[in-house]
């Protein structure tokens, strides 16, 4: 959907595309300058065209048909008898999927191939390069490409918001006898209504915001629940002889083995929803009632990888942006699994990552791709292991290194020489909080001296919902809660809670938001470390120089009415 003008498939510069449209009666005047006035706010981020489609002023294939007719070339509504298998591999897979264009046939050496853009000549010019052959076009909407690119074999990419028919997806009904052969299951997955469920599945979790589907048998019925702001809420529930067809698709899309339903197996699916990519991680593990499948949905339109968006407190903040960009050492960031360490992780790279330095990083898996740095994936099968592969990227010129986490001592070891030799070193460890760090690499066997020489700062950090600022109100705590603040030494004045409304899902939250403790390791923290690593005793002169604890830090949290103290004891009410 271009609104772009160029020459040469017609005489003379061809119309604005508003213009056309408002030609062809497809859009008003009104409607046009309302969209240009959206479009305007926006910083012109997006085409005209796409602006038009998201106000539902005119369809894709208004836009397509037009532009079509304006640029002198036939548009094509595209089903899968249109092209000639044998012709579609005459391009790259990853050159179609990226670039929405798709080989038709050839006729006495002229390919035709469908567009969306029929304005896009360098796209042309591309194609004529890459095959050899004259290239003729055809233009047909976004829309279509992607459904037939979707169904080409072996497609890596699942289109899941075009093939959405209804939220209901009343006719996955029609299946209604129960599927034992593997043959049959096969072929039930592949078929239409269990395709639309799973879509509808995905699709829906991605706009509520999930960040885990659990797929799972249930008793009388096959249970689907999405994990929304670190809580399991109940989506759907669909008939339980549909388990095996679910579960198949599921399996088919992320190439695992549809046959093997007694070990658990991993995999990965690409998806594109409303235009853009979407990695998903897939887990099976059988249950005494069948499969039971877990996706993780990593959308990262949903992350922010910019520290100051992080709920960061203003004193934390500059400390960490500071330590962060320090000449070598190791920066840990440490909590249990699912506290965002990853992400913290990633917007700190994201700060200080340049075309001066050469950041690598070593991870198990990776999350998001990030650009200037250089992302290496852990392979255990073949025996890259974190280690392996950590000594290999020291032989790479590294200014700064990331490691995904320090699981044994060879990691440890190996990450506080590197530091030790002059380079910034990015890590996580799981332990309760900052201080713990410390005792954790000592039970691993890393000497307490060389702690103390390598260690910059350790950021522990956890996840509490934010309340809802669309249904906040004030409220008043249980008294045992007052008295449990007081008995701490804390004083809040006004305590506040979301009430539930239609934003909120009626829970009160939305969103989430990280309360942080910081450990900046000084000359006095050091001798502590190297002559009496205990926990108590860093902790006590950390706390002594200042340190913010996570229940300090959540409290501040809870005075400024970003979350309940509910909240804050839930995450580090045990915490001193």
């Amino acid at each position: 959907m271009s609104n772009r003008s160029t020459t040469g498939t017609t005489v003379g510069a061809p119309r604005r595309l508003g213009d056309i449209l408002v030609a062809e009666g497809y859009l008003t005047e009104e409607q046009l300058r309302a969209a240009l006035e959206e479009q305007k706010r926006r910083g012109r981020s997006k085409l005209l065209g796409e602006v038009l489609v998201e106000l539902e002023y005119c369809s894709e294939d208004h836009i397509v048909e037009c532009l079509a007719a304006e640029y002198g070339v036939p548009y094509a509504k595209l089903d899968a008898r249109m092209y000639d298998p044998k012709v579609v591999d005459i391009l790259p897979r990853e050159y179609i999927e990226n670039n929405l264009v798709m080989p038709l046939f050839v006729t006495r050496g002229m390919l035709t191939i469908a567009v969306s853009e029929p304005s896009n000549l360098f796209l042309v010019d591309e194609v004529r390069g890459l095959t050899g052959l004259d290239v003729q076009i055809v233009a047909s909407t976004s829309r279509d490409i992607r459904r037939i690119i979707t169904g080409l074999p072996n497609s890596k990419v699942f289109v899941i918001d075009d093939i959405i028919e209804d939220s209901e997806s009343a006719d996955v009904m029609l299946i209604e006898e129960a599927i034992e052969d593997i043959g049959d299951i096969e072929e039930i997955a592949g078929q239409s209504p269990v395709i639309r469920l799973v879509n509808y599945i995905i699709f829906n979790a991605v706009r509520e915001g999930a960040s885990d589907i659990h797929i799972e048998p249930a008793e009388r019925c096959l249970r689907i629940r999405y994990r929304i702001d670190g809580r399991l809420h109940k989506a759907l529930e669909v008939p339980q002889h549909l388990l095996s067809a679910v579960n198949s698709r599921v399996k088919i899309m992320a190439s695992m083995d549809i046959s093997e339903r007694r070990l658990p197996q991993d995999g990965r699916i690409h998806v594109l929803l409303e235009g853009r990519k979407i990695d998903l991680r897939v887990s099976t593990f059988p249950t005494t009632r069948g499969e039971k499948t877990v996706i993780r949905v990593l959308d990262t339109r949903a992350v922010s990888l910019n520290l100051e968006e992080l709920g960061f407190a203003a004193d934390i903040l500059g400390a960490f942006q500071a330590e962060i960009r320090a000449p070598n050492g190791i920066v840990l960031v440490t909590g249990p699994t699912g506290s965002g360490k990853s992400t913290t992780l990633y917007a700190a790279l994201n700060t200080i990552s340049s075309m001066e330095n050469n950041v690598c990083t070593v991870e198990d898996p990776i999350e998001y791709h990030l650009p200037l740095i250089n992302q290496f994936q852990v392979q255990s099968k073949i025996g890259l292991t974190f280690a392996k592969a950590l000594r290999t990227i020291l032989r790479q010129d590294p200014d700064i290194i990331m490691v995904g986490e320090i699981r044994d001592e060879e990691t440890a070891r190996t990450a506080i020489q590197a530091a030790l030799t002059g380079h910034l070193v990015f890590s996580t460890l799981h332990t309760n909080d900052a201080c713990s760090a410390v005792t954790r690499l000592i039970n691993m066997g890393i000497e307490s001296y060389l702690i103390g020489a390598a260690l910059n700062v350790v950021l522990a950090q956890r996840l509490v919902r934010r309340v809802c600022q669309k249904c906040r109100e004030p409220y008043e705590p249980a008294k045992n809660v007052r008295r449990a603040l007081e008995r701490m030494g804390y004083e809040c004045e006004r305590f506040f809670k979301g009430i539930g409304c239609k934003n909120c899902r009626n829970t009160g939250f939305k969103g989430r938001i990280a309360v942080h403790e910081l450990l900046v390791i000084s000359d006095c923290l050091r001798d502590i470390i190297s002559n009496s690593p205990n926990t108590n005793n860093i902790k006590k002169g950390a706390i002594e120089e200042g340190m913010v604890t996570l229940r300090d830090d959540g409290v501040r949290k809870v005075r400024e009415g970003m979350t309940t103290i509910e909240e804050v004891f839930q995450v580090a009410g045990d915490m001193r």
